[in-house]
């Protein structure tokens, strides 16, 4: 006779675990990098190493939490996954890091833009790589001129700020 078998169980969720690992490595990293901060005396109560330590005790719970649900088996299945879209959204960082320095920002943020669009099928990219660079046109435009900070500038930018593309 056999008592307490309620059925199949599941194994702990591996993948959980590993999480849970690299949340509680990164706090240990924090815990150890803000231990070693110099701090003035007139500091040491709440200063510069207040915040730290509030993240890296938050990671810590998190892993903490993480390792309860996988032992409990507390997340869902996870299904296959489809890496077309990565592969679109990964595909669209590279080509801005490529384009970034001879297009400019505009332009190579639309194609990201673009780029991730098409991961969620939203659009064609002859239609979502104009809306993108527009979009990011506006970005470049608020952080370029109004705020005065220096993002890469293509044709596009010297076209539509002085007239001329050169």
């Amino acid at each position: 006779m056999t008592t307490g078998s309620s059925g199949p169980q599941r194994r702990p969720d591996g993948a959980a675990l590993v999480i849970a690992a690299i949340l509680a490595g990164i706090a240990i990293i924090i815990f150890w990098q803000t231990s070693q901060m110099r701090v003035p005396p007139i500091q040491q109560r709440v200063g510069p190493t207040v915040f730290p330590y509030v993240v890296a005790s938050g990671l810590v719970l998190l892993a903490i939490g993480t390792v309860v649900s996988a032992l409990r088996n507390g997340f869902p299945e996870r299904s296959k996954d489809d890496y077309r879209p990565i592969f679109w959204v990964v595909g669209g960082l590279v080509a801005q890091i490529l384009l970034l320095s001879t297009a400019g920002f505009s332009i190579a943020t639309g194609v990201l833009f673009a780029f991730t669009a098409k991961a969620f099928d939203r659009g064609p990219l002859w239609q979502t790589i104009p809306i993108g660079a527009v979009f990011a046109f506006i970005v470049w435009f608020i952080f370029a001129k109004g705020l005065q900070l220096s993002l890469p500038t293509g044709m596009l930018e010297r076209l539509l700020t002085t007239g001329s593309p050169f």
